[in-house]
């Protein structure tokens, strides 16, 4: 039996088991991340991320939801390992890049006085809209696209943000009361609908005022969480499309709020911002088979 350190974290409440990858790290990740994200016999937490190096940027993301799959992006969990690499000293840039399965990152972190890191705002990047690259089993955006669900009719606005993403405009707080067994049945049925061909992360929206929105979240891989980055770039964008929001607006979630800019200037190409915090919760070291580590480059 050997032993692996990590530091448990989250971002607005999507909490995150982080494991600085040395010369030794976990080997087999998918089933690392199951069974340390389990909640009753493990450590807890929508997946498990990895700080490595990189030979492309500062560092390099790589991130496993809860049931073992490997996840292109997220944006808590960006802003987290941001500053997991500035305070142990793993990257001591500000701003600093990281690279993700969904490109690279631009990351700015915000300092307090005693010189940590308080606040962290992503550069997401531009947002992905036509169909097939979501991607979606349909040509062109995907705005208000009606939607049968096992029987129900919906309409969707889909938005990719390194990752694909359903956003669903609700009308009333009904959503927000429904009991969490009742909106994982209905979180799955999005999940795994034949028109999401890799699954699809879905945000049921209701728009408070132009500049406000509140979320509940269904994350492919990890079910409900208290907040999902991506998802509320997502919904700030498909707000903005479908003349329900501004380009600029704070998502309230279960978990906190997240601060959403979608450009509009030339300079930044229509890219994304999200700013929000970075929590470390605790640290500590958790038992393992020497056959979940590997040892090298």
């Amino acid at each position: 039996m050997s032993t692996l350190e990590f530091t448990k974290m989250h971002g607005c409440g999507n909490d995150y088991i982080y494991v600085v990858g040395g010369q030794t790290r976990p080997a087999v990740r998918p089933e690392l991340a199951r069974r340390l994200s389990d909640r009753r016999f493990g450590i807890g937490a929508d997946g498990l991320i990895l700080l490595l190096a990189s030979s492309a940027a500062d560092v390099r993301m790589e991130m496993y939801n809860a049931d073992g799959s490997r996840a292109e992006m997220c944006g808590n969990g960006i802003r987290c390992l941001a500053r997991l690499a500035f305070e142990r000293g793993f990257a001591r840039k500000n701003p600093l890049v990281v690279e993700t399965d969904a490109g690279l990152k631009t990351v700015r972190l915000e300092l307090g006085g005693d010189g940590r890191v308080k606040r962290v705002t992503v550069d997401m990047g531009a947002p992905i809209l036509d169909g097939p690259e979501i991607p979606v089993a349909a040509k062109g955006r995907i705005m208000d696209y009606p939607l049968d669900v096992e029987g129900t009719p919906t309409k969707i606005t889909a938005v990719s943000m390194g990752n694909p993403h359903a956003v669903v405009f609700v009308n009333d707080e009904r959503i927000f009361a429904l009991p969490d067994s009742e909106f994982a049945v209905l979180g799955r049925k999005f999940e795994h609908h034949s028109f999401f061909p890799r699954a699809v992360n879905t945000e049921f929206v209701l728009p408070l005022a132009p500049d406000r929105l509140k979320m509940r979240v269904w994350e492919r891989g990890s079910g409900e969480t208290l907040a999902c980055g991506t998802g509320a770039c997502a919904a700030v964008v498909a707000g903005a499309l479908t003349g329900r929001a501004k380009r600029c607006a704070t998502v309230v979630l279960r978990g906190g709020e997240l601060e959403i800019e979608w450009s509009e200037s030339a300079q930044d190409n229509g890219h994304v911002f999200l700013t929000g915090d970075a929590v470390e919760v605790f640290r500590g070291v958790v038992d393992v088979d020497q056959r979940e580590l590997t040892t090298g480059g």
